[in-house]
């Protein structure tokens, strides 16, 4: 009897996730067939379409179609999702986004709570700490100890009054309210009390003109709206600036009252500073005097949570160790009665280590993490999940890593493709690129001259096609056979600053100066924290750039930021014979129902936002009369439409030529920003979008000095020749450039390096080598040189 041939099942045939005619913004109508439980890597130019692809795509259908599967009442309160720009998707799984959005703004926010560390810590104190002091809640910083008391009605037989009481005992400090720090504010700030409120004596951003804030104080009946200030009753002057909540009715609207003080402490300093917008940042700075809490001494928590320890160490303690220092005070623990609750704690603090954040500690606030760090924290939790058939899509993991933590992350990526996952990562870095079993090129040019499948397969196949990717793969930065001569020095002396460990440089100026070392070693420490704190910083001019979010609204874009759109406004003004303003989407011209923002945003709380294009001016931004006016033959939407390098060619040359708005696209283009838009909000950018963005506007200033940190972040390999290049021409106009970079074709370009490590945290903080690329290969004495060796070499 011969054995029936074994057949494969048909649930084995979906293996492949097939995508056809994806024409998500620049993308043409493109098809890709991504082989499932596998690494595919997506490369090419930047604004080739690799994101419309893999996250507008790919990840936003998949997450799409899971939020149909909830009932038509939950998705009521969820945001609509249109389906993208596709003709066919099969084969989608799951998706679960890492990217590289900064973790929150929430100034309660830290590294132990946006991981679950600090759950799992305080469900360990509530256990076994002595003394202990309740659940829980009594060791969180975010929640208040709460006391009532009164009489309740038992509904059981006869109805019988009872008195009861009620308590929650938190870990939260009473004086700062678990911020660990608090306020001095200035009152002069706050108002000017020579006026009266009429006349608007408040000075707070959001309080001046015939505003709502405003008419709340002049309408309450609290204070005499027409009295100086200066001339209050104590009465009126405590219910001015301290007044606790009370609904009172102004103007017959119902409304809740309460001090000046309280609702700028609840509107502007319970929010992270880095998040705020310039104007009320400058007044919080000038207003408001932080200083750490006397009562719990910044742990933010209450004298019983810090009492209570574990052989020794309260959980404050605890939190403030370096990451790696507390996964070995954890493995040193035993404890059998909470072992399970152990074990998992000591597997998530050693997926910190792995993954390369051993460096940080658990009460680091989350807003300070970089792009790259936020990233790799969101990683954490999917580390250990037990999930597997799932899409993971990463946005340039390598961003922030030098190359010895490339490796590492570099494993991670394979571990979780090894559980059978599918793992999509868009990608620079060819020692990421290489490790991909898959690899999608697009391109060939960005914007409108990408969007296209320029090759598909193994990474071998990259190599031999003759794509920009494939040609630019193997490139290598060679050493320069002479480096230039420094002009002077900044001194650096005893930076302290963090984990340096009394650091003493001398930073030469008038060449180009590379700082490198791993991550965590203390680069940024250095350079932001002590040189430009410093007063000789003011004297030389220090300009430093980086990859912070630019402080906007939605409706600042490119051209709005560096100036370019003043000079295209009075162009069509001056051809038109009308006013600049009509061309100002923030003013005259705009679409009244969108307010010339080109979309209606929907704020739906809680929950992410809800924008959709605006049916009146179909995202154009303005009324139809003012696109009736034209500038060589193109209305002032189709202008801002434009990528930078067809702006470039269009205001240089003909009718249309505008000598102002062609010296700013010619900086814009030089830093290798051509593909973008002009009109494309600011946050929508990268990282690296916004510090190139940064260092265009700078380029037309005065400063001696400028600081980039890691400027090839979302660069392309053939982008990286023409940066290199941008950083030599303005070393030979004379200014001095520091440069924060881990890239190995920065540091062979470099006149001189200054080397940080050996480690990170407290293992880093010192500076293991100073001196030419070079020097640095031929002494091979650290992590850094290693690496750079083998890539010259290689």
């Amino acid at each position: 009897m011969s054995t029936p041939s074994a057949q494969v099942h048909p649930a084995d045939s979906h293996d492949l996730i097939r995508v056809h005619g994806a024409r998500e913004n620049n993308l043409k109508d493109i098809d890709v067939e991504l082989p499932k439980r596998r690494l595919t890597a997506f490369t090419g130019v930047s604004g080739s379409g690799k994101s419309s692809l893999v996250f507008g795509t790919i990840a936003a259908d998949s997450q799409r179609l899971i939020n149909e599967t909830y009932s038509a009442f939950i998705q009521g309160f969820m945001p609509s999702q249109a389906r993208p720009e596709v003709d066919f998707l099969d084969g989608l799984t799951t998706a679960i986004i890492v990217d590289q959005e900064r973790i929150g703004g929430n100034a309660r926010s830290t590294v132990g709570t946006v991981t679950d560390a600090n759950a799992l810590l305080r469900t360990l104190f509530s256990r076994v700490a002595e003394p202990s002091i309740g659940g829980p809640k009594a060791y969180s910083f975010n929640v208040p100890s709460v006391k009532a008391s009164g009489a309740i009605t038992v509904e059981k037989g006869h109805r019988k009054a009872t008195k009861a009481t009620f308590s929650v005992t938190g870990g939260m400090c009473p004086r700062c309210e678990g911020m660990g720090s608090v306020t001095d504010v200035d009152l002069k700030e706050l108002y000017d009390e020579d006026k009266s409120l009429a006349e608007g004596a408040i000075k707070v951003p959001g309080y001046t003109g015939g505003g709502w804030n405003v008419r709340l104080f002049s309408g309450s009946g609290f204070v005499d709206a027409d009295k100086p200030i200066k001339e209050f009753t104590q009465r009126e002057m405590h219910d001015f600036l301290y007044k606790e909540p009370v609904r009172i009715k102004v103007e017959g609207i119902n409304m809740t009252y309460e001090g000046l003080i309280p609702r700028i402490q609840k509107s502007m300093l319970s929010k992270d500073k880095e998040s705020m917008q310039t104007h009320v940042r400058a007044f919080v700075d000038r207003a408001v005097t932080y200083v750490t809490c006397p009562d719990c001494g910044g742990t933010r928590l209450t004298q019983g949570a810090l009492s209570s320890t574990i052989e020794g160490k309260n959980i404050a303690d605890l939190c403030s160790m370096q990451i790696s220092d507390l996964a070995d005070w954890v493995r040193n623990l035993d404890i059998p009665s909470v072992e399970p609750l152990l074990a998992t704690l000591r597997h998530l603090l050693d997926s910190f280590v792995e993954i390369g954040l051993g460096y940080l500690s658990l009460d680091r606030s989350s807003g300070t993490l970089s792009g790259g760090e936020a990233q790799r924290a969101k990683m954490i939790r999917h580390l250990g999940s037990s999930l597997t058939d799932v899409t993971y899509v990463f946005d340039e993991p390598s961003i922030g890593l030098h190359p010895h933590d490339i490796e590492r992350m570099n494993k991670l990526l394979l571990q979780l493709r090894d559980k059978g996952n599918t793992v999509l990562v868009v990608e620079h870095k060819p020692e990421m690129i290489r490790i991909a079993d898959h690899v999608v090129d697009l391109g060939p040019g960005a914007g409108t001259d990408g969007g296209e499948v320029c090759f598909e397969g193994d990474v071998d196949g990259l190599l031999a096609s003759d794509t920009i990717t494939g040609k630019h793969l193997e490139d290598r930065v060679s050493l320069k056979e002479t480096v230039r001569t420094p002009t002077g020095t900044l001194e650096i002396r005893g930076a302290n600053r963090n984990n340096l460990q009394d650091v003493d440089v001398d930073i030469p100026l008038g060449v180009l100066t590379v700082v490198t070392g791993v991550a965590g070693s203390g680069k940024s420490s250095l350079l932001h924290g002590s040189l430009l704190k410093g007063t000789r910083a003011e004297d030389e001019g220090v300009v430093a750039i980086d990859q912070s979010p630019i402080k906007g609204s939605r409706r600042s874009n490119p051209a709005t930021y560096t100036g370019l759109l003043d000079p295209i406004r009075k162009a069509f003004a001056k051809t038109n014979g009308v006013k600049p303003g009509l061309f100002s989407s923030n003013s005259e011209g705009a679409c009244p129902t969108c307010n010339g923002a080109g979309v209606v945003f929907t704020d739906l709380g809680m929950m992410a936002g809800l924008s959709t294009v605006c049916e009146d001016c179909g995202g154009k931004r303005f009324q139809p009369e003012v696109l009736e006016y034209t500038f060589g033959d193109k209305d002032i939407s189709e202008v801002l439409a434009m990528s930078v390098a067809q702006a470039l060619e269009f205001f240089g040359a003909g009718e249309s030529k505008v000598p102002a708005a062609h010296k700013i696209l010619k900086r814009l283009d030089d830093v290798g920003l051509g593909y973008l838009s002009l009109g494309q909000p600011l946050t929508t950018l990268s990282g690296g979008e916004r510090q190139r963005l940064k260092l265009a506007s700078h380029m037309g200033e005065k400063g001696g000095v400028y600081i980039l940190d890691e400027p090839t972040t979302g660069l392309h390999l053939a982008d990286v020749e023409q940066l290199l290049g941008l950083l030599d021409q303005l070393v030979d106009s004379g200014k001095s450039v520091i440069v924060i970079e881990h890239h190995q074709a920065v540091m062979a370009h470099a006149d001189w390096i200054i080397d940080l490590g050996p480690g990170a945290g407290h293992d880093g903080g010192r500076v293991v080598f100073e001196g030419t690329p070079t020097e640095l290969i031929r002494s091979g004495s650290t992590t850094t040189g290693r690496h750079l060796k083998e890539y010259v070499e290689s």
